[in-house]
């Protein structure tokens, strides 16, 4: 479980293919000074598994269906990537409860420079639109974010926009996100929670006797 707060960014300095998924190593320091085989690290919002690390480095297998999925699978070598590692038990919760599991891929749209703050216009799939709504919370690249704005729905192209404050454009790989560039995402578990329940009631729905749904 993690928060959405990034600890520091890393870089992929090596991909090795593994059967049909890779290995990656990842530089990040903070992370992997004290990383424990098998403990879960968000790497841009994955949640993956260390299986091995040196004093800066660490390492973790990317199945095939997380290269299908998400925005990982396009990385290269030199790529830099929002390091977050799980949270502890009894810790604050400053974001939002984020899972590391992406439902899906967005991309960057617009984006509109401030004086001191940057928003990003990020196209959202259909499936995923119901599940996002102004002021509520997303991740993005395993950024806890505050939605700031949304399409309407029956809009062609679903969107949502996220308003970057300074601190995060400068913590996160964010600040120097482009339009085209895909993201990760990953909506409120609440909201994924919700859906699913009503998805049943509707599905097991009881026509009342005598009468139609």
């Amino acid at each position: 479980m993690f928060t959405g707060i990034i600890e520091e960014i890393g870089e992929i300095t090596a991909i090795t293919p593994a059967g049909d998924g890779w290995r990656l190593t990842v530089r990040a320091p903070k992370a992997a000074a004290d990383a424990v085989h098998g403990e879960s690290i968000a790497v841009s919002g994955v949640c993956l598994t260390v299986v091995g690390s040196t004093a800066d480095t660490f390492d973790t297998d990317v199945m095939k269906q997380t290269l299908d999925v998400a925005a990982i699978g396009s990385a290269t070598v030199g790529t830099r990537v929002n390091i977050e590692k799980a949270m502890p038990v009894g810790a604050r919760l400053g974001g939002h409860i984020v899972q590391g599991h992406v439902d899906g891929v967005g991309e960057i749209l617009e984006v509109r420079p401030g004086a001191q703050w940057s928003v990003l216009r990020v196209s959202l799939p259909a499936d995923l639109a119901p599940l996002v709504v102004d002021k509520g919370s997303i991740s993005v690249d395993g950024t806890s974010l505050t939605v700031s704005a949304v399409s309407p729905p029956g809009e062609a192209v679903a969107w949502f926009e996220i308003s970057l404050i300074p601190e995060t454009l400068v913590a996160t790989t964010l600040g120097a996100r482009v339009v085209g560039d895909r993201v990760n995402l990953e909506t409120d578990i609440l909201a994924r929670h919700v859906e699913r329940l009503l998805a049943f009631r509707a599905a097991t729905a009881v026509a009342p006797e005598g009468g139609s749904r």
